[in-house]
């Protein structure tokens, strides 16, 4: 069990005829949720790149390069 279901204790917001209406949580429980809200649209956009890639440079490959254009002489982790 994740521990924003056990932090989480929505208050529901009742209507006149006793519907929910609205939801009142917690400003932490909120703002976990965004965060996973995020990580999941960045997990998005990561597998539509990767779908939509025409290739790919390996990283290394793709460092060296990238100092080589700094004008740095040596190769630095």
């Amino acid at each position: 069990m994740d521990r924003l279901e056990l932090e989480a204790k929505p208050k529901f917001l009742i209507d006149d005829k006793g519907k929910k209406r609205g939801v009142l949580l917690s400003s932490k429980v909120y703002r976990r949720i965004e965060e996973l809200i995020e990580d999941l649209e960045d997990t998005i956009d990561l597998l539509k790149a990767e779908r939509e890639a025409v290739s790919f440079t390996p990283y290394e490959k793709f460092r060296k390069n990238r100092i080589k254009i700094r004008g740095e002489s040596t190769y630095k982790e």
